[in-house]
């Protein structure tokens, strides 16, 4: 019997031995369970202090470039307080006006001079700042360069007025063509100028904006929601001007006895890419004699197709030359561009060409001379019309000439545009001249 109970007891504490070493070995898994997840954690936790680190770093680096961009603000800010300070209390505003009183048609450069100055001395909510800029936008001439649009469209902006700022008067200096790579790919996507030298925005709908130098976003194009059947809801003269270019050119024709002379000199070639177009613009010297009167050649650029039609039919392309006179009269000579034989000219351009939008680009070891793509003969049909671009302002006398010059097919499809021609406006009466 007690043998027995010797071995029961035996076996209940070899069980109870073995239930402990179970328990403790469950509790040990579980405890390297734990110090696993803990380790896992741990890591996870040093990657991500890693991270914040480099985020630190970034941020700081950033700060540090803020800071050297401020500086030379400040001292601008500085310079411009030490002016204000200077004429606030002085007599300078008002011998200005007094002189400017006697002119009783002032110039648009002598109006935005005006508002500037009377934005430094009497601030941006006096109603005579916001007027002369007002003033000299209306006055200004849209053919010619955007210098004076923009001086007054970003002093309305100063002045907390809503008025849309053309993308291309950001301040952006031109680009040299020896500190970039020959590739055209290499030119940045910054807006430039225009096609007939217009505001040049691009494809999409731009909105208000009410701070100096604000850079609105493009807002027309050749298609989709701001395409031409609806740029008059936003520049009202092309929806309801009488003298809208392009023309279909078709009989019957006046004859006439206008002289017409190209006198194009060559130059550095100054090309960009501003979102509608390629553009060239010429440096002076090159002018069109129009009955002996010149008028400046101020920048070429290209459609495709043509915007002209001739009985009915576009061309390939058309290059659309634009001149101003003394008057302020602008001028645009057009080159039909059939396909054909390359032509040696437009090959120029198209090597340099950047493509896609950016400022303008200064080729100074490239000499180009426009009179290159213009052929022998001048014969030429002549109306009166529009810009081609908004805001479609009237009054640009246009000339197209009759003969065609050759552009190969090759060269057509690289113009980096598909399409961006202003289909043919109604003729509304208007005389076409043969001369």
């Amino acid at each position: 019997m007690k043998r027995i109970l010797l071995e029961v007891v035996l076996v209940l504490s070899l069980a109870g031995a073995g239930f402990f070493g179970w328990t403790n070995l469950q509790k040990n898994k579980l405890a390297s369970a734990e110090i696993a997840a803990t380790l896992i954690k741990a890591e996870v936790a040093e990657e991500l202090l890693k991270d914040s680190e480099k985020e630190v770093e970034t941020v700081e680096n950033a700060l540090d470039a803020l800071e050297e961009t401020l500086d030379p603000l400040k001292e601008k800010a500085l310079e411009l307080d030490a002016v204000k300070a200077a004429i606030a209390d002085g007599p300078l505003l008002k011998d200005v006006e007094t002189l400017y009183s006697k002119d009783k048609k002032l110039s648009v450069e002598r109006q935005l001079s005006l508002g500037a100055l009377r934005m430094l001395v009497k601030g941006s909510d006096d109603p005579a700042t916001t007027e002369a800029f007002n003033k000299a936008l209306q006055m200004a001439d849209w053919g010619s360069r955007k210098n004076s649009i923009c001086a007054a469209q970003i002093g309305l902006a100063a002045a907390g007025q809503k008025v849309k700022v053309m993308s291309e008067c950001a301040v952006q200096p031109p680009v040299d063509a020896k500190s970039t790579q020959a590739d055209p790919k290499a030119h940045g996507a910054a807006a430039g100028g225009a096609a007939h030298a217009s505001p040049a925005d691009s494809k999409d709908h731009g909105k208000d904006v009410k701070t100096a130098g604000a850079h609105a976003a493009p807002h027309w194009g050749y298609e989709g929601v701001m395409g031409p059947d609806n740029w008059g809801k936003e520049f009202p003269t092309c929806g309801k001007g009488k003298s809208q270019s392009p023309l279909n050119i078709k009989s019957p024709f006046v004859r006439g006895r206008i002289s017409v002379t190209a006198d194009y000199k060559a130059g550095p070639l100054r090309i960009l890419n501003n979102g509608h177009t390629i553009q060239v613009n010429v440096k002076s010297g090159s002018k069109l004699r129009i009955d002996g009167v010149p008028h400046d050649l101020l920048q070429f650029h290209f459609h495709r197709p043509s915007e002209e039609h001739i009985d009915g039919k576009p061309s390939a392309m058309v290059i659309h030359f634009v001149h101003k006179n003394a008057a302020g009269k602008l001028a645009v000579l057009g080159v039909l561009l059939k396909e054909g034989n390359e032509n040696p000219g437009i090959q120029t351009l198209w090597a340099n060409a950047p493509a896609t939008e950016g400022p303008e680009v200064v080729m100074e070891d490239v000499s180009f001379n426009p009179g290159n793509l213009l052929p022998r003969e001048f014969d030429f049909f002549s109306y009166e019309g529009s810009l081609t671009t908004p805001p479609c302002t009237e009054g640009v006398r246009f000339f197209i000439l009759k003969t065609p010059v050759n552009i190969s097919r090759a060269q057509i499809s690289g113009f980096p545009f598909k399409m961006n021609a202003r289909p043919v406006q109604p003729q509304n009466g208007r005389i076409i001249t043969a001369g």
